[in-house]
């Protein structure tokens, strides 16, 4: 489980999916999000860039994108205590 990745990651993957092609034609923008975790099934979290720095998970299946905690330190929280499941 990718509770929080390395920078290294971070950069790595946001780049992927904000330039690969096929990601591009498949998938709503990543523009307005920087993944930084994962949840070991393919789903992915991010922050907003936009407003507040809300947590968002990211459906790979779907494409959806659901509001699942109002900051990182919340997302860490109930991911933690297991309030937050994808």
């Amino acid at each position: 489980m990718g509770l929080l990745w390395d920078t290294a990651r971070i950069e790595r993957d946001n780049s992927h999916f904000r330039n690969d092609e096929v990601f591009r034609e498949i998938y709503m923008s990543f523009d307005d999000l920087v993944f930084f975790a994962d949840a070991g099934n393919g789903d992915q979290f991010g922050i907003s860039l936009r407003g507040p720095q809300d947590v968002f998970v990211w459906n790979h299946e779907d494409d959806s994108r659901t509001w699942v905690a109002s900051t990182p330190t919340d997302y860490l929280k109930r991911w933690l205590s297991g309030e937050l499941k994808v």
